[in-house]
């Protein structure tokens, strides 16, 4: 059955900007309760007053991800607030250095502590409260990079793979629990993760037409849910190709400077 949000409070991180801002907009036009979690609390106080002069409820909740005990009073300061929570979408993820071809440990380990370590503090967060009601929604935002390496990308393409694997272990974990699991995996938005860019972005989408698909994954309680259909059908084709002829696709094809 579809969610019905009127009914549900959601907490999202990375809500400041991009993906996380635009689904806290919309989720909240749909009647659900919104908890905003990022670092900086002005733009999230802007968000709130948006959401707020529209009918709708908002709370803004400044927290590091990567911070679990900051992470956990954010929860408990939404739960004060409007209950208890019903969706965790886990939004909060950074792309690395931009452009950068030259491996940097400490770079794959920053992305790392805010796309992995950052969803995990979130869902450690929620998960208990959710097992006990016997419902509820973890969601990630991973994307289509994490089906296979791309050039230039070896931090965020670990990250999200790391993510995606960290999920489905937890949708098998939590079988017959009540407790739902979504992995969203996007193609190429409109963003500020992929704004500035030169290189060849294909599949590019709008912004509101990414959150609108998002959404509707998320009410269905789709498992699992991939877009734009055309780039998520070629990325699923380089699962199967031979090593050498991904190899000379993926060369030809860097979506980074």
């Amino acid at each position: 059955m579809p969610i019905d949000w009127l009914q549900q409070v959601v907490l999202i991180t990375g809500a400041s900007s991009g993906i996380g801002h635009a689904l806290a907009v919309e989720l909240a036009r749909r009647g659900a309760a919104v908890g905003l979690l990022a670092r900086r609390l002005e733009p999230l106080q802007e968000i709130v007053r948006e959401i707020e002069a529209t009918g709708g409820r908002a709370l803004a909740l400044p927290a590091d991800v990567t911070d679990q005990d900051a992470v956990r009073t954010a929860a408990e300061s939404l739960r004060a607030r409007f209950g208890q929570v019903d969706v965790l979408i886990a939004n909060a993820g950074v792309g690395g250095r931009i452009g950068n071809a030259e491996f940097d440990a400490q770079d794959v380990a920053d992305v790392l502590k805010i796309n992995v370590v950052g969803a995990a503090n979130s869902v450690a967060a929620v998960l208990p409260e959710m097992r006990a009601r016997g419902r509820g929604q973890l969601v990630a935002i991973s994307s289509l990079a994490a089906y296979r390496g791309v050039p230039k990308s070896a931090p965020y393409c670990a990250s999200k793979a790391a993510l995606t694997a960290m999920f489905e272990s937890l949708r098998l974990d939590l079988t017959g629990t009540g407790v739902d699991v979504t992995i969203i995996y996007p193609g190429f938005i409109k963003t500020p993760l992929t704004a500035g860019r030169h290189a060849r972005m294909p599949y590019l989408m709008e912004l509101d037409d990414a959150t609108h698909k998002i959404v509707r994954a998320i009410g269905q309680r789709r498992k699992s849910y991939a877009f734009p259909w055309q780039l998520a059908s070629l990325v699923r084709l380089g699962l199967v190709m031979p090593v050498s002829l991904y190899d000379r696709i993926a060369l030809r094809n860097s979506f980074r400077e």
